[in-house]
């Protein structure tokens, strides 16, 4: 698992990059609104900046667990194999993103 580090920690960096860019695109098209003709890559941003930080996250933390001891590594996953398998459950989402959105 420590040679995988290196691996996570080149796809953290590149998805970290990746995720900010998205985020200047679609605040400047909040601002601006030149995608507004097109909505798929509307609807593309939207589910990059959904899913793409649970990615990040995800890499970030496979990257920290490939350092640490095989208990801390399974607790680590199945953490996210809760939080994916409650993502399949679109009325859990939607309560989370009321919680947040007040």
């Amino acid at each position: 698992m420590k040679k995988l580090e290196k691996v996570f920690d080149v796809i953290g960096e590149i998805l970290a990059v990746l995720l900010v860019v998205v985020y200047i695109v679609a605040m400047a098209n909040a601002k601006w609104g030149f995608l507004d003709g097109v909505p798929v890559l509307e609807k593309i941003l939207n589910i990059v900046i959904h899913y793409g930080a649970l990615l990040l996250v995800a890499v970030v933390g496979l990257e920290a667990m490939s350092k640490r001891n095989i208990i801390l590594r399974i607790i680590f996953y199945l953490c996210l194999a809760v939080i994916v398998i409650f993502l399949c459950f679109p009325e859990t989402y939607n309560n989370l993103i009321g919680l947040i959105a007040g």
